[in-house]
């Protein structure tokens, strides 16, 4: 029977322990992040722990401990959708910091599902949660009224909740949109909103009105798209331009409905922007690559999902932490959709 290769071996944190010539336990509280150790010796042992591959044993570590190393992240309705940029970061942010990270779906909040989530949660297969729900959610407002089952984080949720939670700012990315056409000499917008029931375009919507009111104006026409795909914004643009209202900017709720509606108005003939200067929403990475490149309002998925790992391993490792909102701010990011009004 042939030897098996030593670079096959999985190695131990006794092998790094024997390495850097410190004790196993001294290992372990690096591992653990414990303050009790120097920081040339934890220097020491984190470049030992690449060297040699270490990877600890997650499973054994949860036994010893009594606690899970997975971090949940729950959503209430697959239609949720929570954009890949940040499943991404959430997931490398989790990795970093030693967990693992899986989801689950509340699908239709049924009366039985109240029960459900409360066994799963009491279940000790995951340590901590984040909830996500861009819409109006009751089994996440009662959940959100007792005490915690374990330590929970919300996302994306309303600015100006009392829960632990980590948003961006979706007022102040509507209205960087709006001031941009209207800096830019622009009096007639008009708005393709995302579907209302979604509190993110509620209130992109909102700020939308809010900021022509500031300046004396109110939209030439608003019109809610069902979905956030591009079906919808060429849709919804051709109906802008049916109802013969004219318009020289027009602000979108994300860069999928601006894409169908600078379809849409190409087809009708009308340039943008020498006839119509669009912004989006979001950032997404195809935006940068439409025909002409999209002026967007970019939302920092990669912040967002490190903040919300980082917060939620503080409130791990510090069940007394205080629980409060941290707010990420956009970012506009002008291309070539949008120009100054002739």
């Amino acid at each position: 029977m042939m030897g098996q290769d030593n670079n096959s071996q999985k190695v131990t944190m006794l092998d790094v322990a024997k390495a850097c010539g410190v004790s196993y336990q001294t290992v372990s509280r690096v591992i653990n992040e414990s303050p009790d150790v120097s920081v040339k010796t934890r220097r020491q042992v984190l470049k030992a722990i690449k060297t040699l591959g270490y990877h600890p044993n997650q499973l054994a570590r949860s036994l010893k401990t009594r606690r899970s190393s997975i971090l949940e992240v729950i959503t209430f309705g697959v239609e949720t959708h929570i954009p890949r940029e940040l499943i991404i970061a959430m997931g490398r942010a989790a990795i970093a910091h030693g967990y693992s990270l899986m989801f689950t779906d509340i699908p239709n909040e049924e009366p039985e599902d109240e029960a459900r989530l409360y066994a799963h949660l009491n279940s000790g297969l995951c340590q901590a949660a984040i909830l996500t729900s861009p819409v109006e959610s009751k089994l996440l407002e009662k959940l959100s009224a007792y005490p915690p089952l374990l330590p929970m984080l919300q996302i994306r949720n309303r600015r100006g909740s009392s829960a632990a939670s980590v948003m961006i700012d979706q007022y102040q990315g509507s209205r960087l949109a709006t001031q941009h056409l209207l800096e830019l000499g622009h009096r007639q917008l008009a708005e393709i909103s995302g579907p209302l029931s979604y509190h993110e375009a509620l209130t992109r919507h909102t700020a939308f009105l809010e900021t022509l009111q500031e300046r004396g104006l109110a939209p030439v026409d608003s019109i809610e798209a069902t979905e956030w795909m591009p079906q919808e914004g060429y849709q919804a643009a051709q109906s802008l331009i049916e109802r013969r209202v004219p318009f020289t900017g027009l602000v979108v709720a994300n860069d999928y409905l601006a894409l169908g509606a600078m379809l849409a108005l190409s087809e009708r003939g009308l340039h943008v922007p020498q006839d119509v200067s669009i912004v989006g929403f979001d950032d997404t990475p195809e935006s940068a690559y439409y025909m002409p490149p999209l002026t967007t309002v970019r939302q920092d998925y990669d912040a967002l999902g490190y903040q919300s790992i980082h917060y939620l391993v503080e409130l791990i490792n510090n069940p007394d932490f205080p629980a409060h909102q941290r707010v990420l701010m956009p970012q506009l990011i002008v291309r070539q959709s949008t120009r100054k009004l002739a």
